[in-house]
């Protein structure tokens, strides 16, 4: 073997490796759930990725000036989508965020979260809870293991079902995880059927929270509680500050959001409905460490899958408009991140609701 043909191979070997590096060791943040190689557009046919994609972001170019709230869900179903694989590979089965924990994962501290809902609603074994905008499920597994309720998570996007139900089968929880497909402002359940419920991060693509509060108020039976994490602005957030708006403006136009709504409106919206408040706190104030730490941590991780991103599809593995809606989600991301260290912004505004007991 000569000096060139030696050279040549050594090269492709150190390619072929690298790539098998990227893909299949760093595939994943959280190295569980999902290969780079299965990325896709969800329900979307391959070949119509793009044009959703194009779609999408054409409605929701400027959220607070949506005039067909209606169609709303349906732009919700395209966003999950187009995002559920990726943020399954990137960020892992629970599609929220949670205060960094000293000396803690950030695996374990999205454990504790979601843990601590399930506390506070004081269910256990042979209780029935709703998880209004399950995702995949992530939360649903993690609050069933602790509690040993019985969980039943509604999501609208029906390739979410499909991955939920998928991993509530291999983690074994299948027997006390139930998903179904749906709308939460139209659930098909009977009233008065559930002795909880919880929604983490789900109601901000609610057109008009009052409507989805309304239908869980309707399938709580009376003395039962409900706790919800929100996202919202802060009352440090100025809307005459350009700055403060583009921010905003960047977070809603990235997480499929028909207008982020301030914290003042959520114990007021509650209590509408009918709940009584019995607590309401930013679980993002200090002493909480910043939620936005693991995204400012991700940016190096976010370029290493943005290359493999565009070389899947590149190769007609990926779907193409997976690299734009990849590029989307990095934007948003520095949104989010900007409105965690101005304090504009929390996802995590949390309420704690009773539905009063029947009246004799």
């Amino acid at each position: 073997m000569d000096l060139l043909t030696l050279f040549c191979t050594a090269t492709a070997s150190i390619l072929a490796g690298g790539l098998y590096w990227f893909v299949c060791i760093l595939g994943s943040a959280e190295q569980k759930g999902k290969a780079a190689t299965q990325l896709s557009g969800g329900s979307i046919a391959r070949e119509k990725v793009q044009d959703k994609f194009k779609q999408y972001w054409t409605f929701f170019r400027r959220p607070k000036e949506i005039e067909t709230a209606e169609k709303v869900p349906a732009f919700v179903d395209t966003f999950y989508n187009l995002v559920t694989d990726i943020y399954e590979w990137g960020w892992g089965q629970s599609f929220h965020f949670s205060p960094s924990i000293p000396g803690k994962s950030h695996r374990d501290a999205t454990r504790l979260h979601e843990e601590m809902a399930v506390d506070l609603l004081n269910v256990g074994p042979g209780k029935r809870i709703l998880d209004a905008g399950c995702g995949v499920g992530g939360p649903m597994r993690a609050i069933a293991g602790h509690s040993g309720a019985n969980v039943v998570g509604i999501t609208i996007n029906e390739y979410q079902v499909k991955r939920a139900r998928m991993h509530n089968k291999k983690a074994g929880l299948d027997k006390l995880c139930e998903v179904v497909c749906g709308n939460f402002l139209q659930m098909p359940f009977e009233d008065n059927s559930f002795d909880g419920a919880y929604s983490i991060e789900a109601t901000c693509h609610a057109p008009k929270l009052e409507d989805v509060y309304s239908e869980i108020y309707r399938v709580l039976k009376p003395g039962s509680l409900y706790i919800s994490y929100e996202w919202v602005t802060t009352e440090a957030y100025n809307p005459e500050s350009s700055d403060h708006v583009e921010i905003i403006q960047g977070i809603e136009r990235g997480d499929a959001l028909p207008g982020l709504r301030s914290f003042k409106n959520i114990a007021e919206t509650a209590k509408k409905v009918g709940f009584e408040v019995i607590s309401e706190k930013d679980l993002a104030s200090p002493p909480a460490q910043p939620w936005w730490s693991r995204l400012k941590m991700g940016r190096i991780a976010y370029w290493r899958n943005h290359i493999v991103v565009t070389c899947l599809a590149w190769l007609g593995i990926a779907p193409k408009g997976v690299v734009d809606v990849h590029e989307m989600l990095f934007v948003t991301a520095d949104y989010l991140t900007r409105g965690g260290e101005t304090g504009i912004f929390t996802p995590m505004y949390m309420i704690l609701c009773r539905k009063p007991e029947s009246k004799l």
